[in-house]
């Protein structure tokens, strides 16, 4: 088969795209930096393609709140393209700022099942201010849920940079958190990174969660498996030698980031 065609979708303010896009084209797919002006202009153009992502930084600035003005962009000029390519066999994937523009949208937690809903007083969660109150930037150890989700085949434990100042995921009760469990949707959660490997170093001024998300949660699925949000950067962890650890931890070759785009792909093949 051909390979897949990425759509890494871009907005004013978004400054992960290019090595997002890069790290799509060395698994293999034929990544596209496509500006929203674009694809507001034309619609029909995310037919063509087979994984959207919409990657990290600060789209319209945060100005009232990240992901807001991007996710009622999708909502309000693309919602019947976005509504054919969630309920198709494709791939969605949104990082840090994707993650909140896809929460924010409705398209995440339910996929297509929750799509279409032009106003999103009914949403089930958020992501706001990280309990510390500031912009963090460090690395954190993820753990891997009871999900199926595609990006996360193989996947057991990783860690990955964050760098983020609204991450922390809020359900409005706990009951959506206990759904989020029954469904698999509960895709990757901060954990502590020194357990099971005392090897690595200790900051006992580190909390294992950064942004005080509720049940550790950094990244969610859809019902599917195919739409998958999440907080870290695996962008940003393409190259072992990335890793702020690399040599004390004698890491060599692929960073452990590079799997979730390798798994993307694979997808289609």
């Amino acid at each position: 088969m051909a390979s897949p065609r990425v759509c890494v979708l871009r907005a004013p303010g978004t400054n992960c795209d290019i090595e997002t896009a890069y790290a799509f084209d060395t698994c293999g797919a034929r990544a596209d930096r496509v500006h929203l002006f674009r694809l507001i202009e034309q619609p029909q153009l995310l037919d063509d393609y087979q994984i959207l992502c919409i990657p990290g930084g600060f789209s319209y600035g945060d100005d009232i709140g990240a992901g807001v003005v991007f996710s009622s962009q999708l909502r309000g000029h693309l919602g019947e393209s976005v509504k054919r390519f969630l309920s198709s066999d494709k791939l969605v994937l949104g990082i840090c700022n994707g993650f909140q523009t896809l929460l924010k949208a409705g398209v995440l937690p339910y996929g297509a099942e929750g799509w279409g809903t032009s106003e999103r007083s009914d949403a089930d969660a958020t992501l706001t201010w990280n309990h510390n109150g500031k912009y963090t930037a460090r690395w954190v150890h993820l753990k891997v849920g009871q999900s199926n989700n595609v990006f996360l085949r193989g996947i057991e434990s990783l860690d990955l940079p964050i760098a983020h100042a609204e991450g922390r995921l809020v359900p409005k009760d706990p009951s959506v958190v206990q759904q989020w469990q029954e469904k698999g949707q509960i895709a990757v959660q901060y954990a502590d990174w020194v357990q099971g490997d005392p090897s690595r170093p200790v900051n006992a001024r580190w909390s294992a969660n950064p942004n005080g998300a509720v049940a550790d949660i950094a990244g969610l699925s859809d019902p599917t498996g195919r739409i998958l949000g999440l907080m870290p950067h695996p962008e940003r962890f393409l190259f072992a030698t990335q890793h702020p650890h690399w040599t004390r931890l004698k890491l060599e070759g692929d960073g452990a980031g590079l799997k979730l785009f390798q798994n993307g792909v694979a997808y289609f093949g």
